[in-house]
């Protein structure tokens, strides 16, 4: 199942046919992993990885998979491998986490 979320846009996400384009700002070294508000920079990733050798983009990259229920190959990361502000490509997510639902 793919999901599309309509006309809905936001500066920090958008729809490139079944393919989610999120820009997010990293919080790597954080007490607990999950995702966050939405900061002036995009979606606030927090990871528990250190910002060294990849570690932090393997982590984003299997936190993003869980979240979105794809697997990790269908994570792709855009921009920013070396810096907190990074922009990421989630083929057909097949799962949208709250930040990326409409209010009800």
């Amino acid at each position: 199942m793919v999901l599309k979320s309509g006309d809905r846009t936001a500066s920090w996400y958008r729809w490139d046919g079944a393919d989610l384009v999120l820009q997010l700002h990293v919080q790597p070294r954080a007490s607990r992993e999950g995702l966050g508000e939405v900061t002036a920079h995009g979606l606030k990733a927090r990871l528990t990885a250190a910002p060294a050798e990849g570690e932090a983009n393997e982590a984003l990259r299997k936190l993003l998979a869980r979240e979105f229920r794809v697997p990790k190959s269908d994570i792709e990361l855009e921009r920013g491998a070396s810096g907190r502000h990074k922009q990421v490509r989630i083929r057909a997510p097949r799962h949208l986490p709250p930040q990326l639902k409409p209010a009800e």
